[in-house]
């Protein structure tokens, strides 16, 4: 039965079978459980490569291919790739991939900050405020959606006995990159969000719409803090082969 509204992307059919489903043209795929979803740019390319990786599947749109890497990482198999930018197109992928076998999900990447935190910080998200569009198709109407604890509580003790400083956080899932703003930002940072990305929401609504474990942590990039100026800073780019690594062996502790 469709939960019905005036406004269409309050609308959810919660019982129907899709008419395509997320392992189409790919029905004999069969991936690792463990998977590690890297938003981290050429170096998840560069490390498939230098690790002999296997291409298990070419997932292919309009716009890009992407590799699904299967890795031998300290004796574990392991999925790796590197998905597109943005809640649909994200999601797309990582729908597949659970389709698939993957039932284990890390995903990290970067985001902007609210408040004044330094770049290349750890965050990780308890839960996330759903300004996007794609989590509304996977879970009934709500503004945030919580992220798995026990994930949560899996990368918080990696995170301690690395030793890394991480802080915990809400975060804003806008697919609105340019309609950020700046009474928004401050109405968000009143809410308590202290991170802004495109994809949390959407990838945690996923995994638990398909009964898949899921967390993520974020490195800090540029920042909105000052709200009337936006500071790029460096992107967060130094912290990608970091952020990989520790995804990894976050993935294999889990």
């Amino acid at each position: 039965m469709i939960i019905k509204n005036e406004i269409p992307i309050l609308e959810y059919d919660n019982f129907s079978i899709e008419v395509i489903k997320p392992n189409h043209g790919c029905e004999e795929l069969k991936l690792p459980e463990k998977c590690v979803f890297a938003f981290l740019g050429d170096c998840v390319d560069e490390f498939a490569m230098n690790s002999n990786a296997i291409i298990a599947e070419e997932f292919e749109n309009c716009c890009r291919t992407t590799n699904i890497y299967v890795i031998e990482y300290k004796g574990q198999r392991i999925c790796l790739v590197r998905p597109n930018i943005g809640a649909p197109a994200s999601v797309q992928l990582l729908d597949r991939l659970i389709a698939c076998g993957c039932k284990k999900i890390i995903a990290t990447g970067s985001c902007g900050v609210l408040r004044d935190i330094k770049e290349n910080a750890f965050l990780i998200p308890t839960k996330a405020l759903r300004d996007e569009g794609t989590s509304f198709h996977y879970l009934p109407p709500s503004r945030y959606i919580e992220i798995d604890r026990k994930m949560i509580g899996e990368i918080k003790d990696v995170f301690e006995k690395l030793d890394i400083p991480f802080e915990e956080c809400i975060t804003w899932t806008t697919d609105g990159f340019f309609r950020e703003t700046r009474e928004m930002v401050q109405y968000r940072l009143s809410e308590g969000c202290s991170a802004v990305e495109m994809e949390c929401a959407a990838l945690a609504a996923c995994s638990q719409k398909r009964g898949a474990s899921f967390g993520q942590f974020f490195f800090t990039a540029d920042s909105l803090a000052s709200v009337t100026e936006h500071d790029e800073r460096n992107w967060g780019i130094s912290s990608h082969s970091r952020a990989l690594h520790l995804a990894l062996n976050l993935i294999c502790n889990i």
